[in-house]
C-alpha cells in the first residue's frame, strides 16, 4: 500500500484552518445542509438537502463545471488495469470532498475537481461505492474509513496518510468481507458483509468496530443461535453454518435521537431451493432494528417468509415522520426487490399502514414448503411489476414491429409459462425434463434496488425508482454428490428480454423502469413517471422508462435528481408532479446515487458518478 500527496495552496490551507485547530469536529452540526456527510446525506438516508440556489426557476441553466477521471492512473502496474465502474456517492466534509476511485482514494477540491491528496490501494480494491467519514476527538484526528474485501482501513482525513492507531498500522482484518460503506455513528463503526456460497470468512454477521482504536465492539447474529428469539424458524440444523442472512447494502441509517440502527438482512443461501431450511428462517429478508452502541435487538419485520427469490430488503429504510389522522408517528420506509415499500413504525416495528397475510401459491418441488402466506402492503400497492400474462406481451404498437417479434420468438421458446402472480414458485422439472418455466416478476434483479427511498419534507413524500425485467427459472434434482439435492436452474441468457440494435428491450409492454412518489400520509401513490428512453425504437414510442438500481436526490429547490438508467443521462424533476424540467447526457451510465453541496465559491454543485468520471454541475 503506498502514499502520494499532490501539493496545492488549497490542500494547505485545509490542513491547516480545518484539522489543526481541535481535532473533533461534528459533520452534522458544522453547517446547515452546505456538506454531503454521508452517503445519504445525513443518518436518516433521506437524500435530501436543504439546498435551494437551484430550483425550478433556473435547473434548464445548468451546467458542466469539472470531472474527474476515476479510472486507474498511469501509477498502477497492473497488467490489466482495473476499471472503476463506480457506483460512489460522494462526502463532501468542511470543505473537501472524498471517494474512492478505481486502484485509489482520494480527497478534491469540491470547487475544482482538483486533487489535494492520494492514497493508492495496491492490496485487493477499495470498495467503489464510497467512504466514509469520523470526526475524531480530543486525542485523535478526523479519519476518512474505506474497505476493501476484509479489510477495513482509516486515513487521516487531512493527509491520506494511514491513521496508525486504528487497529494494526491504521487497518483491521474484519474477517468477513464487506463491499460498501461503513456506517460512522458517535465512535462507532457499523460494516456488514458479502457472503456469496463459497466466500471465504463465515457467516454474514453485521459487526461494530470502535472508531478510535478498531476494536470490536459488538456483533448481530443473522441467523438465530440456539437459545436465541427466531432460531425455532429454521428446521433442525438448517440454521447451522448458515451464509446470507446477510447485511450487504451499499449503506446504513440511523436513528439518532433513539440510538439505533436498521440493518435490512439478504435472503439464505442458496436462495432457489429451502427444502433444507423449512420454517420462516428469520432473520434472513428481515428489517431488524439494533441499538447501535451495544447490538442490543429492538425488533424486525420479515419481508418475505422462506425467500426462494433473493428478493431481500436491497437498501437500508429512509427515515422519516409521518401526519397521520392529525398524529407524528415516527417512521420509516423500506423496499424489497420484491416491488414492495413497507411503512413501519421505527420505534416498534408495527405497520403504519394496513399489512395483511395473503395466501400465496405453493410449490409442487419435492422437499420445499413455501409460505402458505406473505405480507403484501394494501397501501402503498406494488411499485413494480408482480404478475404476467399473454395480455402483457408488447405489441408493435407498444414499441416497434421488430421488438414485438423478437419477443413473441423468445416467449414460444420458452416452454411452458408459468406465472401466479407475486412470489410464484420456480416450475419443477423432474430429472430435468420437460419445459416448465417460471417467468418471475420482478426478475432476479428486483424492483427496486440499492439505491434505497428518498423522502422530500415538503411534499411528505417519498420516492422509490423500480425496473421492471422478468427471469425464467426451473428448479430441478441436482447431480450425484451435490450439497443440495435439488437446485435451481435457467436458461441463459435469462431475463425476459430481447437485444435489439445493442439495447436490452424486455418483453412485457413498457413502462420498463419508474420513479414512484408515495404520499406517506396516506399510503397512496401520488404520481409515477417512467423514467428513461429507449433510444432504438421509434422516436414517439421511446419514452419506455429504462430500468435502473440507484436513486433519487430531493432538494428544497422542489427537484429531484435522478441518473439510475442506462440511457446514460441526469434527469431533474418536478418532486410536485414529476415533470421533467432538464436533462444532460453523461459520458457513459450514472449506475449511482447524486449528491449536492454548497461550495466556497457559494455555488451549489450537484455530481454523479458516471461509471469512469465523476460530474459536477453548476448553474453559470
Amino acid at each position: 500500500m503506498g502514499f502520494s500527496r499532490t501539493t496545492t495552496l488549497l490542500g494547505g490551507l485545509f490542513s491547516c484552518l480545518c484539522l489543526t485547530a481541535g481535532y473533533a469536529q461534528a459533520p452534522d452540526s458544522i453547517s446547515s445542509g452546505s456538506q454531503w456527510t454521508q452517503y445519504r446525506g445525513n443518518l436518516a438516508g433521506t437524500g435530501f438537502s436543504p439546498l435551494e440556489q437551484i430550483n425550478q426557476g433556473n435547473v434548464s441553466n445548468l451546467q458542466g463545471a469539472w470531472s474527474y477521471s476515476l479510472l486507474a492512473t498511469a501509477l498502477n502496474t497492473d497488467e490489466n488495469p482495473r476499471a472503476p465502474n463506480s457506483q460512489a456517492t460522494p462526502i463532501v466534509v468542511d470543505g473537501v470532498m472524498y471517494l474512492p476511485a478505481a486502484d485509489r482514494v482520494i480527497a478534491l477540491d469540491p470547487v475544482s475537481g482538483a486533487e489535494l491528496w492520494t492514497h493508492r490501494v495496491t492490496e485487493s480494491t477499495a470498495s467503489r461505492r464510497g467512504v466514509s467519514y469520523w470526526p475524531g476527538d480530543s486525542s485523535s484526528r478526523p479519519r476518512i474509513l474505506y474497505t476493501a474485501g476484509r479489510r477495513l482501513v482509516a486515513l487521516d482525513a487531512a493527509t491520506g496518510e494511514l491513521s496508525s492507531e486504528f487497529g494494526e498500522s491504521g487497518e483491521i482484518d474484519m474477517q468477513i468481507p464487506y463491499n460498501s460503506v461503513a456506517m460512522v455513528f458517535e465512535n462507532t463503526v457499523v460494516v456488514g458483509a458479502n457472503t456469496p456460497r463459497g466466500a471465504a470468512g463465515g457467516i454474514g454477521n453485521a459487526r461494530a468496530f470502535d472508531a478510535r482504536n478498531g476494536e470490536k465492539v459488538w456483533e448481530f447474529e443473522s441467523v438465530p443461535q440456539p437459545g436465541s428469539l427466531g432460531h425455532d424458524t429454521w428446521e433442525g440444523d438448517s440454521w447451522q453454518g448458515r451464509l446470507g442472512a446477510n447485511a450487504w447494502p451499499f449503506y446504513f441509517t440511523v436513528d439518532e435521537q433513539r440510538g439505533v440502527i436498521y440493518l435490512p438482512l439478504a435472503s439464505p443461501i442458496p436462495f432457489g431451493y429451502g427444502g433444507d431450511r423449512a420454517g420462516n428462517n428469520l432473520f434472513s429478508n428481515s428489517l431488524v432494528a439494533v441499538d447501535i452502541r451495544s447490538g442490543e435487538y429492538r425488533w424486525h419485520f420479515q419481508t418475505i417468509h422462506h425467500d426462494l427469490w433473493d428478493h431481500d430488503p436491497p437498501a437500508p429504510p429512509a427515515l422519516f415522520d409521518i401526519d397521520k389522522d392529525g398524529v407524528s408517528i415516527p417512521a420509516l420506509g423500506v423496499t424489497t426487490k420484491s416491488g414492495y415499500l413497507y411503512l413501519l413504525n421505527r420505534e416498534t416495528g408495527e405497520p403504519v399502514f394496513d399489512i395483511e397475510e395473503l395466501p400465496m401459491p405453493a410449490s409442487d418441488v419435492p422437499g420445499e414448503e413455501t409460505s402458505p402466506t406473505q405480507p403484501i402492503p394494501r397501501n402503498p400497492p406494488a411499485l413494480a411489476r408482480v404478475s404476467f400474462n399473454a395480455s402483457d406481451l408488447v405489441t408493435a404498437d407498444d414499441t416497434s414491429a421488430e421488438h414485438a417479434a423478437a419477443c413473441s420468438e423468445l416467449l414460444a421458446n420458452s416452454g411452458e409459462i408459468i406465472n401466479q402472480g407475486p412470489f410464484t414458485p420456480w416450475a419443477y422439472r423432474p430429472n430435468g425434463v420437460g419445459d416448465r418455466t417460471t417467468l418471475l416478476f420482478p426478475g432476479l434483479t428486483g424492483g427496486p434496488n440499492w439505491g434505497g427511498v428518498s423522502f422530500d419534507p415538503k411534499t411528505k413524500y417519498a420516492f422509490v425508482f423500480s425496473g421492471d425485467i422478468g427471469s425464467f427459472g426451473w428448479v430441478e434434482e441436482s447431480e450425484v454428490g451435490a450439497e443440495y439435492p435439488m437446485q435451481r436452474r435457467g436458461p441463459r441468457p435469462g431475463n425476459f428480454q430481447v437485444n435489439i440494435d445493442g439495447m436490452q428491450l424486455p418483453c412485457q409492454k413498457p413502462p420498463w423502469g419508474t420513479l414512484s412518489a408515495i404520499d406517506t400520509s396516506t399510503g397512496n401513490i401520488a404520481w409515477q413517471q417512467a423514467v428513461g428512453l429507449s433510444d432504438v425504437l421509434p422516436q414517439d414510442k421511446q419514452a419506455t422508462g429504462r430500468p435502473g438500481r440507484a436513486a433519487a436526490l430531493i432538494t428544497a429547490g422542489d427537484l429531484l435528481f435522478i441518473a439510475a438508467t442506462d440511457d446514460n443521462r441526469l434527469r431533474a424533476l418536478d418532486t410536485a408532479t414529476g415533470r421533467q424540467l432538464w436533462e444532460t447526457s453523461l459520458p457513459k451510465r450514472g449506475n449511482a446515487n447524486p449528491m449536492t453541496y454548497l461550495g466556497a465559491d457559494g455555488n451549489q454543485y450537484v455530481v454523479i458518478s458516471a461509471t469512469d468520471t465523476l460530474e459536477a454541475f453548476r448553474l453559470p
